[in-house]
C-alpha cells in the first residue's frame, strides 16, 4: 500500500530536513509554514489527504504555541490584552469555523478533499501575493459593521485553517491590518492568540476521527519534524531582509500553485 511505500521515506531525520526548510521559508515572511508544509506531507511524504491535514495541524499547534513567547520581547503581553475586543470579535466566527470546517473535512471522501485542498492551496498563494504586509492605515469598515463582519471573517478563516491543518496567519494578517487598522508588528502577535484557539477547536473535532491514530503511529516523524519547523522558524526570523520579498513571494506563491496542481492530480487515484 501506499503507507507501506512512503515508510522509508518517513526517516525522523527526513522530517527534521523537511520541518527545517518549511519552516525557514515561513519566518521568512513571518508565517509558521504550514501552507508549504501539507503537499510535502502529501506529495514527498505520501500521506493521505485526511492523516495530512490532522499531520499539519498538530504541527502548527507547537510552532503557534512556541512563536507567541518568542514574539513578547517585540510586543509585550499587555499591548495584546488591550486589544482584547478585536480577539473576540474574531474568535466569535473563527471558533465555529474550525468546528465546521474539521467535521467537512472528515466527512468528505478522499478524492474531494484533495480538490479542496488543491482550491485552498491558490487562495493562499492569492492571499501571499497581493494581500501581504498591506499598509497598516485605517480601519476599512467602523461600527456595528465591523463587528458583523469581523465575525464572517473569523468564520471562513476557521473553516479554511480546519480544512488545511493551517493557523490561517497569510489570512488573518491582512484580516487584522485592513479591518481592524491594526499594524503589521502587532497584527502578527494577534493573529497567533487567536489561531491557537481555533486550531485547538479544530483538533478536538479531528481527535474524534480514526485517523487521529495517524499521530500515535508516526511519532518520531511528528517529533522530528516540529521540531525542524522551529528551528527553521528560528533560522528563517535571523534571515529577515537578506531575500527581498519582491522575489520571495512571488516564488512561494508558484510553488504553492504547483503544489496544489500536484494535490488535485493526487485525488485522481482516491477512492
Amino acid at each position: 500500500m501506499q503507507d507501506e511505500a512512503a515508510g522509508a521515506g518517513r526517516h525522523p531525520a527526513w522530517a527534521f530536513a523537511g520541518g527545517a526548510l518549511i519552516g525557514t521559508l515561513g519566518g521568512l515572511i513571518g508565517l509558521g509554514g504550514a501552507e508549504f508544509r501539507l503537499p510535502l506531507l502529501i506529495g514527498l511524504f505520501g500521506f493521505v489527504a485526511l492523516e495530512a491535514v490532522i499531520l499539519n495541524k498538530a504541527m502548527s499547534l507547537v510552532v503557534v504555541a512556541t512563536a507567541l513567547p518568542f514574539r513578547m520581547q517585540a510586543v509585550p503581553f499587555a499591548e495584546i490584552a488591550a486589544h482584547w475586543p478585536i480577539i473576540v470579535n474574531l474568535l466569535a466566527g473563527s471558533l465555529v469555523g474550525a468546528w465546521l470546517g474539521a467535521g467537512w473535512a472528515i466527512r468528505l471522501k478522499s478524492e474531494a478533499l484533495y480538490r479542496v485542498l488543491a482550491v485552498l492551496l491558490v487562495v493562499i498563494a492569492a492571499a501571499l501575493l497581493f494581500a501581504h504586509e498591506p499598509d497598516g492605515g485605517g480601519a476599512v469598515v467602523m461600527g456595528p459593521g465591523r463587528i458583523a463582519a469581523g465575525i464572517v471573517a473569523g468564520l471562513a478563516i476557521g473553516v479554511v485553517a480546519s480544512l488545511m491543518g493551517v493557523a490561517g496567519g497569510e489570512l488573518l494578517i491582512p484580516t487584522l491590518v485592513l479591518l481592524f487598522g491594526a499594524d503589521i508588528k502587532l497584527a502578527g502577535s494577534l493573529s497567533l492568540v487567536v489561531s491557537l484557539p481555533t486550531m485547538l477547536v479544530g483538533f478536538g473535532r479531528y481527535s474524534q476521527d480514526q485517523s487521529f491514530s495517524v499521530l500515535g503511529r508516526h511519532k518520531g516523524f511528528v517529533l522530528a519534524m516540529a521540531a525542524g519547523s522551529m528551528l527553521g522558524s528560528f533560522i528563517g526570523g535571523r534571515l529577515l531582509g537578506i531575500v527581498s520579498s519582491a522575489v520571495l513571494l512571488p516564488g512561494l506563491a508558484a510553488i504553492l500553485c504547483l503544489s496544489a496542481v500536484k494535490v488535485w492530480r493526487h485525488g485522481r487515484g482516491a477512492q
